[in-house]
């Protein structure tokens, strides 16, 4: 049955097998996590879980569509993502959903639904250094055919983002610069591009709308304050999510409570998003937190793996810059968990309850995975010529691709 599976399934299969695991345990964690929301919304919590399932689905099915097409397609279809992505960012700027003085989300209106444009932005800002990276490998160091376009893009989609959603901003930020360094761009014009980054971080930080909440929690992160009573709400203490969360993950000891068992789940505001990590901690220990690090480290060096084996330098990008994207902000998210950064509203990638989140990151997994399994076609073609020449026949197992790369 699972040798049927992964007959119809190319790419990495242990990239597969992480995914199947962060979705299973996904949707524990989520269904542990929305008793507060689903009493305050007056719904069960089965319904939750439901719709939880059904993105899950949603997702694995992008996800396998979009390894089935080649990977070359995405460098062209990176030249409208970046044609529809900052007029839609600017569009959520002005009339986007605001919430808690954040414009990060659009309604879509046949379903109803809504929309973060920075997950399309992510996606597509990726892509696009990355068709640049490899097309213009030859005049990378050329100021107006290469780095005007590089930097103006990388800027510009920066400070729409930053202008809601400053640590989404700056972890794409970090991701673009790792793939300058790749791209062997000269350190010079990196440092150019990092000092134009820092100069509209400061313009957000000091003049966007949200300059109270950052500043605020940079404060709170820095500078620990003492709340004398239990009635102050959590609005008035700055630490009271980071504290919570500490909460949480001292609690659970090294074996935790039990799946379900979770108290701080009670407490923290967002148990099923941005603080998902603090409650599987709390329910499966220490070791249950060690082996979620342990698989996203896992996919990370099975993305390494693909990098360092792709033939095409646009793949070699590709992969790279998504495997980045994706690492980084479960590490963010974690590291926020256990105090080590400032409060942010990032999800667990494949873990966190969301929609457009989990779609696109299924989406970016599919697209690694399209670069996979375009490296072992060209390896079972190289193993059939050889073959042919040597006059020696091939044997019947290597015809059955299973997706790994090793």
């Amino acid at each position: 049955m699972v040798e049927q599976i992964f007959s119809k399934l190319k790419g990495d299969k242990w990239i597969w097998i992480i995914v199947v695991i962060l979705s299973g345990w996904s949707l524990l964690a989520v269904y542990s996590s929305v008793g507060t929301l689903a009493y305050k919304e007056g719904k069960g919590t089965e319904l939750y879980l439901f719709k939880h399932f059904s993105i899950i689905a949603v997702g694995l099915v992008l996800m396998y569509l979009s390894h089935k097409l080649d990977y070359r397609w995405y460098a062209g279809i990176s030249k409208l993502l970046m044609m529809i992505t900052i007029p839609l960012l600017i569009y959520t700027l002005v009339f986007g959903n605001n919430v808690n003085d954040a414009s990060r989300w659009v309604t879509i209106p046949v379903i109803n639904q809504t929309f973060q444009t920075s997950d399309l932005a992510k996606l597509s800002l990726i892509t696009f250094l990355a068709r640049m990276l490899s097309h213009k490998a030859y005049e990378i160091k050329d100021l107006k055919k290469s780095f005007i376009p590089i930097m103006g893009t990388v800027c510009a989609v920066f400070v729409l983002i930053a202008w809601a959603n400053l640590s989404t901003a700056l972890m794409l930020f970090g991701t673009s610069v790792l793939l300058l360094i790749i791209g062997r761009v000269s350190i010079k014009q990196i440092g150019i591009v990092c000092l134009g980054g820092g100069v509209l971080l400061m313009m957000v930080i000091l003049l966007g709308p949200r300059r109270a909440t950052y500043m605020s929690r940079v404060e709170g992160f820095f500078k620990t304050e003492k709340v004398e009573s239990a009635s102050v709400p959590f609005q008035e203490d700055k630490n009271f999510q980071a504290n919570n969360a500490k909460i949480a993950i001292a609690t659970g000891g090294l074996f935790g409570k039990g799946p379900g068992n979770s108290v701080q789940r009670n407490v923290l505001p967002h148990p099923y998003s941005d603080f998902i990590f603090a409650i599987i901690v709390e329910e499966y220990g220490t070791i249950g937190g060690a082996i979620l690090i342990l698989l996203y480290l896992a996919l990370m060096y099975r993305v390494i793996r693909i990098v360092t084996m792709s033939p095409r330098a646009f793949g070699a990008f590709l992969a790279a810059g998504l495997g980045f994207s994706l690492t980084i902000q479960a590490l963010a998210n974690m590291a926020v968990a256990v105090g080590l950064g400032p409060v942010t509203g990032v999800p667990l990638p494949l873990v966190s309850m969301g929609g457009t989140s989990i779609l696109f990151t299924s989406v970016a997994l599919g697209i690694i995975l399209s670069v996979s399994r375009s490296i072992e076609e060209l390896k079972n073609k190289e193993e059939l010529e050889e073959s042919a020449i040597t006059g020696q026949k091939q044997p019947k197992q290597k015809k059955i691709v299973v997706g790994t790369i090793s």
